[in-house]
């Protein structure tokens, strides 16, 4: 391979200054005038002036007014300002003079920043014209602002306290959810019914049968319909009035029983019990007799279903103690208390009650009957098997000339804390909020409200709403408001469907019919969504039972009282036989 000469140019002194000599000055040498570019002007060139970088890519040309003045000391970028000049066709670089129409549409750096978006969400704080122009909106979105901030403290204190909750929640559940009943022993377990078999159940039953209504009513006062949070009325005590009785000790169910009128006997209470069974939480029982080819569905004395639970179905968990107001033993006690006053006292009080066929059975001396009555009624379940429940009535009201009978309940309010909805802000505006968040926490109560009255075909169920006077003050009450509902359409809305809950029923006392003759227990487990059925003896819960006082018998006595037991003490004295000291 032959490789060419490579030729040195010779480069050019210049002895008058910086850079290539002038043309005027090159031709006295004729090689260094033979190496000079054609057509290149060149700028003149001083030993003082300062080198800068050829192109300047950071310099910000967007806002040439804000550029400071030429020759400051400020001015660092215009040491070697190329933004006047152009490249030339001849590779070298030409003065803007010799063609402003093309110098003034080339840049040689784009320094204009990227567009940004006018109208977005930060937009309106961003532009400071907007700031002056706009400032009752601006503070309307700063309020805005901290309200979101202090919502979202209080959900993180919220999940904080739950977190700190569950570190002893299996600890919690022992003790809050323990079993309504002792299991001994001795305690033959038969059958263990999960829920989840219940929810496919489904039965249908012909119309019912009335027997008998016993008992008599008084008649619903409407001015309760228009009780308000701002008008409200301090609940009442009715001390002296006789309430419930339970299966086995109805005269009535014995004497129907002994008529062979029916092979099943219960009471609307146990059969909600049943009918409402997966929607409970807590622990429960009854009590079942096998008699002959009889079967009766009883509760034993002290048992929960006496009570009305609060917060069951609720996520908040309650405070673990019995002896506090807001246990579960202290606000079921509360609530049964509640419950009963406030049927007594949302009645017309003109003596005027309407009797039926007989008065209600198992009052006691020296008390006066409650305005309930008793409607016995009887169910086909099949050919050869007939079922009687008591369904109690509370009032009686006329409606378009018409008399309809009425079921009354109370929902109470202990703390606003614990429920989450304060009552008094919001029953007035926000009646549906409040009856929803009551279904959450109290899911299983009203639904057996509510199969309570569609077994005694009641025309209207009335809720009232009772709260504390004070959050710590438990006996003290006041009625907030007063609520209607026809028992079916109520039952569409917390999606209660009665074919299913026949369905429990007829698969509870198919199982029971199976069961040879004596004492049976069916319990709600504590801990797990199922009953369990125990055989046990005949002589149990016959002798342990000691009867709950109700908040009101808790109260000191009068000064009265105490002074009449003082002189009734002495008169005793006075009777002692004479040898005692």
């Amino acid at each position: 391979m032959v490789f060419e000469a490579f030729e040195v140019v010779t480069v050019p002194f210049n002895t008058d200054g910086w850079g290539p000599p002038d043309a005027s000055s090159a031709s006295s040498t004729s090689v260094a005038a033979a190496n000079l570019l054609p057509n290149v002007p060149l700028g003149s060139f001083s030993r003082a002036e300062k080198l800068g970088r050829v192109a300047d890519w950071t310099r910000a040309l967007s806002n040439p007014s804000a550029r400071p003045p030429t020759g400051s000391k400020s001015d660092t970028s215009s040491i070697f300002d190329f933004s006047a000049f152009a490249v030339d066709e001849g590779f070298g670089l030409a003065n803007s003079s010799g063609n402003a129409d093309e110098d003034a549409a080339f840049r040689l750096v784009d320094g204009k920043p990227p567009p940004r978006p006018r109208f977005g969400p930060k937009w309106r704080f961003n532009n400071f014209h907007n700031r002056n122009q706009l400032p009752q909106r601006r503070d309307e979105e700063v309020e805005a602002k901290k309200r979101e901030a202090e919502k979202d403290r209080a959900r993180r204190d919220r999940l904080y306290n739950n977190n700190r909750n569950n570190l002893h929640h299996q600890r919690r559940e022992a003790a809050a959810f323990k079993s309504s009943v002792d299991i001994q022993p001795e305690w033959n377990m038969l059958e263990q019914i999960p829920f989840s078999s219940f929810s496919k159940l489904s039965f249908t039953v012909q119309e019912p049968e009335d027997l008998l209504l016993c008992g008599g009513l008084e008649s619903y006062d409407r001015s309760y319909d228009r009780i308000t949070p701002k008008a409200e009325r301090r609940l009442e005590r009715f001390k002296n009035r006789s309430f419930k009785v339970t299966t086995s000790d109805d005269d009535v169910i014995r004497r129907l029983a002994k008529e062979d009128k029916a092979t099943v006997f219960a009471t609307d209470a146990i059969l909600a019990a049943l009918m409402c069974a997966p929607r409970s939480v807590y622990s429960w029982d009854l009590v079942i007799q096998r008699v002959g080819n009889k079967l009766f569905f009883d509760k034993r004395d002290g048992s929960p279903l006496d009570l009305l639970s609060v917060h069951e179905t609720s996520q908040e968990p309650l405070p673990e103690g019995k002896d506090d107001i807001n246990s579960a033993h202290s606000l079921g006690l509360e609530a049964a208390f509640i419950n009963q006053n406030f049927a007594q006292q949302v009645l017309v009080k003109n003596g005027k009650r309407e009797a039926f066929d007989e008065p209600i059975p198992n009052v006691n001396e020296g008390e006066e009957n409650a305005s309930v009555a008793y409607r016995y009624r009887r169910w086909k379940l099949d050919d050869s098997m007939y079922l009687v429940a008591r369904c109690e009535l509370q009032s009686t009201v006329d409606l378009n000339n018409q008399k309809s009978f009425l079921t009354l309940n109370a929902l109470n309010e202990f703390d606003p804390k614990y429920s989450g909805v304060d009552w008094r802000q919001k029953l007035e505006t926000q009646r549906g909020a409040v009856l929803a968040n009551e279904l959450k926490n109290n899911g299983n109560k009203l639904a057996k409200w509510t199969a309570q009255a569609l077994l005694a075909n009641a025309d209207m169920m009335k809720i009232g709403f009772v709260s504390r006077v004070h959050p710590r003050d438990h006996f003290n009450h006041v009625i907030l408001s007063v609520l209607g509902y026809k028992p079916k359409d109520f039952a569409g809305q917390i999606n209660l469907n009665t074919l299913n809950m026949w369905g429990i029923v007829k698969s509870i006392v198919d199982l029971c019919m199976k069961l040879s003759e004596g004492k049976y227990v069916l319990v709600k487990d504590p801990s797990k969504p199922q009953v369990r059925i125990y055989e046990v003896p005949a002589d149990a819960f016959e002798n342990d039972y000691v009867e709950e006082p109700l908040p009101e018998d808790e109260q000191v006595q009068p000064p009265e009282e105490s002074s009449t037991e003082a002189e009734t003490n002495g008169a005793a004295e006075d009777k002692k036989p004479e040898g005692q000291a």
